[in-house]
């Protein structure tokens, strides 16, 4: 069995970490400029609790996935509420359980806050992703619109 860390990313891990967010932001076809990898980065590590929050996945030391999320308030709660943001799993560590288990820990991190709700968005293309989403979690009706 590989060994598998899930741990608070850290400033060491920033090139692991440039290499996984950019997988993921290739997944859903998207780029942004080295300042908004700059200050996502800084963001990651920040001690602000209205900032967001990052784990890296290790598998045998090598790092194979991620998750950013944020806790914000929320007008329908009196406790905040947890929004995971990003949740990238390296190609060759897929249908693992490492996006399983990176979800759980963002869940035990927000039950350790006090934050018991905790959401998500995806594509409606990302089929392999939704087939975890649809074990773990509870889709809801809502339709996301953008100005």
């Amino acid at each position: 069995m590989p060994e598998i860390t899930i741990r608070p990313i850290i400033a060491s891990d920033e090139a692991d970490w440039r290499r996984l967010w950019t997988g993921y932001l290739d997944y859903y076809q998207t780029t942004v400029p080295e300042a908004v990898y700059a200050s996502t980065f800084a963001r990651l590590l920040a001690n602000d609790p209205q900032d967001f929050n990052g784990l890296i996945a290790l598998v045998d030391g090598q790092a194979m996935g991620l998750a950013h999320y944020l806790f914000h308030r929320h007008c329908w709660k009196i406790e905040n509420v947890c929004y995971l943001q990003d949740l990238y799993v390296a190609p060759e560590a897929r249908s693992t359980g490492l996006g399983r288990k990176l979800i759980e820990a963002v869940y035990a991190a927000a039950d350790a806050n006090g934050t018991p709700a905790v959401y998500w968005l995806t594509q409606d293309f990302n089929a392999v992703g939704r087939r975890l989403y649809d074990r773990i979690g509870k889709q809801t009706p809502f339709i996301r619109y953008n100005r």
